[in-house]
């Protein structure tokens, strides 16, 4: 799945995806890890956590 625009269909789905496979993670360390190898960088900022692109570091979306 790759980010090319913040329409709220694709934000719904990466949110989707990021989620999904942190429920298949043991741990955030292996769950950030699984989301570089799919060009997702989630990071702590004071909104949350923040999900957005590799390597150009576009915010995507916030998760709950």
């Amino acid at each position: 799945m790759h980010f090319t625009s913040n329409s709220a269909t694709v934000v719904s789905e990466v949110r989707t995806f990021v989620m999904n496979e942190r429920a298949t993670c043991l741990s955030d360390r292996e769950w950030k890890f699984r989301l570089r190898g799919y060009g997702y960088d989630v990071r702590h900022t004071d909104a949350g956590h923040v999900v957005s692109t590799l390597p150009h570091g576009v915010d995507v979306c916030t998760l709950d």
